[in-house]
């Protein structure tokens, strides 16, 4: 597809999801960006990544009065530190942000951070960590497992949930691999969602679903070879789908939506650790996009029902947790 080709399809609204979320996705898919070129250098990429860490900010309630937001270091990781008010969990979450493996740092992740805590009502810790282009992999994963380790000291891992979204998704199981790998206790359960859990975009829904999906309009390929910094995207601390799972894994729980690009890395996640018999759920939500109709972002507290019923079935996941 050349940069200047618009990808997306005429798709009717459905039926078939609550008016918030129609009103929701209608808006989403009138938004008209145009394409452009890959960046060429450092600065051009940094003046795309401030662009959007600004586009994503302004997209995120504030927290809530009653929520407690902390800047702390984990092993001399930056991090946010979010206690909810009324919290339904004694668990506490490692969270690590979206934004293509490039955005969401600083400020954004906090808020991101804040968001996620307060739909999932539970204490997170999100990891604010290193990225391209001036820390390329394997910088960001050793960030956060550099955080993880440091929370071990604080708390028992079998209490310990790992949750991400999007690259979050990526950098959330190829943190589990690492540690599992390297022998340190691996955590009670991971949260995936809408995980970008294969770099090399090899599932069917990057072509059935281009055009389609309003958030996430084309491949990342610049962007995961930006992340990449040289090293093979099959690798499966890269591309966590293509690991070895019948050598472990904790109980996972997934979630993605029909109009999602990222449906075929969320549903092969799933089968694989099916295939190795990890226990596991998947939630597939109807003619939702990636990311969620966009109350997601105010921790599901917002007017569109499906991004409260993805808190509603993740704190239940959680609250059947040994």
């Amino acid at each position: 597809m050349g940069i200047n080709e618009d990808p997306r399809r005429e798709i009717p609204l459905p039926v078939s999801i609550s008016e918030a979320a129609r009103q929701s996705l209608a808006a989403m898919m009138a938004i008209n960006m145009p394409a452009s070129a890959p960046p060429r250098s450092a600065e051009e990429w940094e003046q795309r990544i401030a662009f959007g860490d600004q586009m994503l900010l302004s997209t995120i309630a504030s927290p809530d009065a009653g929520t407690k937001v902390e800047a702390i270091s984990l092993g001399g990781v930056r991090a946010f530190a979010i206690d909810p008010e009324a919290p339904v969990s004694t668990k506490v979450c490692i969270y690590l942000h979206g934004g293509a493996l490039i955005m969401g740092g600083g400020d954004v992740c906090g808020a991101m951070t804040a968001s996620f805590a307060q739909g999932a009502r539970m204490r997170t810790i999100g990891v604010d960590y290193r990225m391209p282009p001036r820390f390329p992999y394997p910088a960001p994963l050793d960030d956060c497992l550099t955080a993880y380790r440091s929370l071990l000291e604080q708390h028992a891992a079998e209490d310990i949930v790992v949750a991400g979204v999007s690259a979050g998704g990526n950098l959330t199981a190829a943190l589990v691999l690492r540690a599992r790998d390297e022998k340190i206790p691996m955590p009670g359960a991971v949260v995936l969602l809408s995980p970008e859990v294969d770099l090399t975009e090899s599932g069917d829904s990057f072509e059935t679903l281009m055009g389609i999906d309003p958030v996430l309009t084309a491949r990342l390929t610049e962007t995961n070879a930006l992340y990449a910094g040289g090293h093979k995207l099959e690798d499966p601390y890269l591309s966590p789908l293509f690991a070895d799972f019948s050598v472990g894994f904790p109980r996972t729980f997934l979630q993605c939506g029909t109009r999602d690009l990222f449906l075929s890395n969320t549903i092969r996640f799933h089968r694989a650790l099916r295939n190795t018999a990890v226990p596991s759920e998947l939630h597939v939500f109807e003619a939702m996009p990636h990311g969620g109709f966009g109350s997601m972002l105010e921790g599901g507290l917002g007017e569109c029902p499906e991004d409260q019923a993805v808190y509603e079935e993740l704190r239940r996941f959680i609250a059947n947790l040994p």
